[in-house]
């Protein structure tokens, strides 16, 4: 009788190395979403301000001054680094006569008028793609004052080029950084503070990145929750921190200034109808510790110890594998040295 024909060793291990291959395609998937989770989101901190600071203030052809609200405290000077980016001339010229709203309907002759009667803080000329400095003393007597800076290139202030320098008496205190979107959310939506004392000096730059116009509003209370329907009748009652208005406009600027008394968990809004409705708020944690995020729900497929049997799984098929290539077949119990084949 012929003898039949066995298959090769290769032949015979194929189809262990396939459900190698198979365990693999189960593993590395599952591994693959536990190393990547989605990270949480960040927290906005506070950096000490120096008594000296700095600033820039951009210049363009819109025509504005980018951001148009700059603040200074007293018994200090602030140096305005200026940067016309445009293709025309401006000025940065502030007015010496505090709280005083300069008359847009004025034309550059009576604009300038004004000027040449009151003087002015500082009053510099940069030309197109130009950069100049303008450096202002604060003294003790302007503190809590408001000081309006334009443009005197005939027609630029008419056209919205000012802005305001608001000066406080509480020293340097303590800058945060937030910004708004068109998506009606503050990001971050969480702001930490750490104060060394109270009452602490808080100044928030707001950029708008979006388009629409917001505000930064501030309860004036810690540890109270507003909603979109009692924020009208809670600000009757008790005044906010502050109310910032932040222009419409992507890269406008504000700053929101405002004084802490006391720790605790303050929340700020945006007071523009319908946006705080829609999730426009966050938390403001002052000497109080940032609550950790919530674990993030897991996007693994099956649970680590059958990631681990599935590795465990896949080592064995492999040596099966190459042990099947080497001697034709399985190694049987108990036949140790033993030859497979027909008799």
């Amino acid at each position: 009788m012929r003898q039949a024909r066995h298959p090769g060793p290769w032949r015979r291990a194929a189809p262990w190395l396939a459900a190698g291959l198979l365990l693999a395609t189960l593993a590395l998937p599952v591994a693959a979403a536990i190393t990547h989770l989605p990270s949480a989101p960040s927290v906005g901190l506070a950096r000490p301000l120096s008594r000296n600071s700095t600033v820039t203030v951009n210049m363009t052809d819109t025509p504005r001054f980018v951001p148009r609200s700059l603040v200074g405290a007293t018994n200090s000077t602030l140096t305005v680094h200026l940067d016309n980016l445009g293709h025309y001339n401006h000025t940065f010229t502030v007015s010496k006569v505090p709280g005083v709203i300069l008359n847009t309907s004025w034309t550059p002759a009576e604009l300038s008028s004004f000027f040449a009667k009151n003087g002015s803080l500082a009053n510099v000329s940069v030309a197109p793609g130009q950069q100049a400095y303008a450096n202002i003393s604060l003294n003790a007597s302007v503190g809590g004052d408001s000081f309006e800076f334009v443009s005197l290139v005939p027609f630029q202030f008419q056209a919205g080029m000012f802005g305001f320098l608001n000066v406080t008496f509480s020293g340097p205190g303590v800058r945060l950084n937030e910004t708004t979107t068109d998506s009606l959310q503050f990001v971050p939506n969480e702001l930490a503070v750490t104060a060394p004392h109270f009452p602490e000096s808080v100044d928030v730059l707001v950029t708008n990145m979006g388009s629409f116009g917001h505000t930064f509003t501030l309860a004036a209370q810690s540890n109270y929750t507003l909603s979109p329907t009692n924020f009208t009748s809670y600000f009757t009652a008790h005044p906010p921190l502050v109310s910032a208005t932040v222009p419409a406009g992507a890269g406008s600027s504000v700053w929101a200034n405002f004084t802490l008394a006391a720790p605790g968990v303050y929340q700020y809004i945006c007071e523009v109808p319908g946006h705080f409705a829609s999730g426009m708020d966050g938390l403001l944690y002052v000497n109080v510790p940032v609550p950790a995020p919530p674990a993030p729900p897991s996007t693994a497929v099956v649970e680590t110890w059958v990631l681990a049997g599935s590795g465990g799984l896949l080592v064995i098929g492999v040596l099966l594998a190459v042990i099947a290539s080497f001697t034709g077949r399985f190694p049987r119990r108990g036949r140790a040295g033993g030859h497979g084949g027909h008799s």
